[in-house]
């Protein structure tokens, strides 16, 4: 073994103290593992100069020293106790017949509402889904398994991925507690994918996977100096994944850089028998890694929301607005645009349809996923939340599940009413009307404001964003680190059609490269003046 590859990494010393079994301080702190890529890493196993057996190791001894000790951000809510021997096993499986492809033997971190058939849990941070691991993997699940990865655990979210309460907070589990955000310990992190954007901002692994159903990815990304991509709807399966909304639910990466983020999307994306929506999947998914073009934004027509900056903090929207000239010095044309149409006429039916299938998809996953469970459906959990208020509803109800649970079944016609209004305005009458008559490749805009302080008593403070047009209309976004103001970071965002998730990561990639602006975390106390 070459140790100088090692020591380029950042990680020689401590996984030579791991191996011998001493202990390995130097893992812990070191910035070069916390920071390695994908690619790096990979490179670094190739030459047989790193084995994941090694990886694993120097990332446990990262999640004891950051997440368990020291500033304790909690973003991990489970350890997979069979990290280390799967690792072992696709190290014999690399050196006997090769490589199965960019993610063989990668450490990847699972939101925990992510089915895992393994003997670890899937909650989605409730005390209600404890003590019974899924019954079998998530459609993503297999395809990572599949692809060589090595699930190394699952992060603490937002509980239920925040559909239980309007005046939540992000970050909070009955079952993981609070993740706090590794740049400022007393600022939340955003939700719901809370830990897996604190744990990879971290470096407590090399990639993770997040959900969204309006931000869930996007907004924790960006206040963790993240790379997410909420993909279009249909474009990863959602089989095996604590439901909210079959209209807008998805999952997809949050990585360091826009390059793990496509190396990783290519492995989640495709087509499954079991989502219906992906049934045209197999016709847009593609090697991602292609798209990585530093030029990709010379002579893109980039719409500016300037609804969005209006809606920011001078601060936020200052440095964004800098950014612009980042995009325009690659060769990007910027086109002003006042707002995105017609988002108004979403505002509240949004939430109809979220109410309306939240209550039936929960009970299909739970007979396919928990079948022994004894909680069967929506309604058994809100009892069990009762039952069992002092731990799960110490600092916010469940009024949103009570709301859900009085709607009728999916053929009532205010949901067949809500969701065809939020199809015709987000998509036909919104982003699609605004792209096309404007001739423009994407829209681009604040991610969302800074990190707000963590309030148990009044709930979340986040501020206006810019997650809700893609959402409800099922479209991509990717969110890039655009800067920092006051120690904070701060995300841009790239909103494009259905499908255009080439183009968009094309144009990340360029962006991401020119700006260079995302930054490790320094687990500061607070950013506030003593």
């Amino acid at each position: 073994m070459q140790r100088r590859d090692l020591v380029q990494l950042g990680i020689g010393g401590g996984l030579f103290a791991i191996a011998s079994g001493t202990a390995a301080p130097a893992v812990a702190g070191s910035p070069e593992l916390a920071e390695a890529s994908v690619a790096q890493l990979q490179g670094a196993m190739a030459r047989a100069t790193l084995t994941s057996a090694q990886l694993v190791a120097a990332y446990l001894a990262r999640i004891r020293a950051i997440d368990r000790a020291g500033p304790k951000i909690n973003a991990l809510i489970e350890l997979n106790p069979d990290a280390r021997s799967i690792a072992a096993e696709l190290d014999r499986e690399r050196k006997a017949s090769g490589s199965r492809g960019p993610l063989h033997g990668i450490p990847v971190l699972l939101k925990d509402n992510i089915a895992t058939a393994d003997r670890m849990q899937t909650s989605a941070g409730s005390l209600a889904l404890t003590g019974q691991p899924a019954s079998r993997d998530a459609f993503i699940v297999q395809k990572l398994r599949a692809a060589g990865a090595v699930i190394l655990g699952k992060t603490n979210l937002s509980e239920w991925a925040n559909i239980r309460s309007t005046r939540s907070t992000s970050g909070w589990s009955a079952r993981g507690g609070l993740t706090r955000s590794p740049y400022a310990l007393d600022r939340n992190t955003s939700g719901s994918s809370s830990g897996s954007a604190s744990g990879i901002a971290a470096g407590l692994a090399a990639i993770g996977v997040g959900t969204e159903t309006d931000g869930s990815i996007t907004s924790p990304a960006s206040l963790a100096s993240l790379v997410g991509i909420k993909p279009t709807v249909g474009l990863v399966s959602r089989a095996g994944i604590i439901p909210i909304s079959h209209s807008q639910d998805t999952a997809g990466p949050m990585t360091r850089t826009v390059a793990d983020g496509a190396a990783l999307l290519t492995v989640l994306a495709g087509p499954d028998a079991q989502d219906p929506a992906t049934r045209d999947a197999g016709k847009y998914q593609q090697d991602y890694s292609g798209f990585l073009d530093s030029g990709g934004l010379r002579g893109k027509r980039l719409g500016v929301v300037r609804s969005q900056f209006a809606g920011q903090s001078d601060l936020v929207a200052g440095l964004v607005t800098a950014e612009l000239k980042v995009l325009e010095a690659q060769g990007a044309v910027l086109v002003e645009v006042a707002e995105i149409p017609n988002t108004a006429r979403y505002a509240d039916s949004e939430l109809t349809v979220l109410l309306y299938e939240l209550k039936a998809n929960l009970a299909l996953y739970l007979a396919a996923y928990a079948p022994s469970s004894a909680i069967r459906s929506l309604a058994d959990v809100i009892a069990f939340n009762e039952k069992n208020s002092a731990r799960e509803l110490r600092h916010f109800g469940q009024e949103l599940f009570v709301s859900a649970q009085a709607k009728g079944d999916l053929d009532s016609q205010e949901y067949k009413d809500a969701l065809a209004n939020n199809l015709r305005f987000a998509r036909d009458e919104g982003i699609d009307k605004v792209m096309a008559e404007n001739r423009l490749d994407a829209l681009v805009a604040p991610t969302g404001e800074l990190a707000w302080l963590t309030d148990f008593i009044h709930g979340d403070a986040s501020g206006n964003s810019f997650t809700t047009p893609a959402a409800v209309a099922g479209y991509p976004h990717i969110t890039v680190p655009a800067g920092f103001v006051r120690g904070l970071p701060c995300g841009m965002s790239f909103v494009g059609r259905a499908w255009s998730e080439p183009a968009l990561i094309a144009m990340a990639y360029a962006y991401e490269q020119a700006s260079r602006r995302r930054r490790p975390p320094g687990y500061a106390r607070s950013v506030n003046p003593a």
